[in-house]
């Protein structure tokens, strides 16, 4: 692990981190499995004085993907749905993520668009329930903006002190990563 953590910091100031950065956050919003905060903390570590920039490039590129899975669900559903259904995330899931939008869509999309609930879910079930478009841009924007900007900016402000503690507790913080990603999923399951 912590050899790729190197690996990752080293790629991820390199010219085509930014590119690297935008097609994570795009994908991640429409059927991608992994976020793209693990590439945007190591390039804010790697060069701080560009993290406003990062966040940005994360934003568009994350509510860009949110759009793309959106049509997914309006346009392409019946034909994708097995793809989905089953392997990303399960039917009961997607069910009552549509139901969380009949109570109030622009709180669900906002509240996925800021926590590690699966975004993909959010977005694809947006399409499929045919919310309206506008609500789920700009839940989005506000969410996903206040997300990434929230991360490159207290990463940017204590730097050095934060990749040193990174450093050292890398093992531990990346289990309580991949145990927030677990939550989130039991949220949607469970909660929503």
């Amino acid at each position: 692990m912590r050899r790729l953590y190197g690996w990752v910091i080293h790629w991820s100031a390199t010219p085509h981190a930014i590119s690297a950065l935008f097609v994570i956050a795009f994908a991640e919003s429409s059927f991608f499995p992994i976020p793209p905060d693990v590439l945007l903390i190591a390039m804010v570590i790697a060069v701080p004085a560009k993290a406003m920039w990062y966040a940005f490039v994360c934003s568009v590129g994350s509510v860009l993907g949110g759009m793309a899975g959106y049509g997914i669900g309006w346009g392409l559903w019946e034909a994708v749905d097995s793809i989905f259904i089953g392997h990303i995330f399960s039917q009961a899931v997607f069910d009552k993520v549509v139901q969380a939008y009949n109570d109030n869509a622009f709180l669900t999309v906002l509240t996925a668009a800021f926590t590690p609930i699966p975004y993909k879910v959010i977005t694809i079930a947006a399409g499929v329930s045919k919310i309206n478009f506008l609500t789920l841009v700009a839940a989005s924007v506000i969410g996903r903006s206040a997300r990434f900007f929230l991360v490159a900016g207290l990463l940017s402000y204590f730097g050095a002190v934060m990749k040193e503690k990174i450093e050292k507790y890398f093992d531990w913080l990346a289990l309580a990563f991949f145990a927030l990603l677990i939550v989130g999923f039991l949220v949607i399951k469970y909660v929503i």
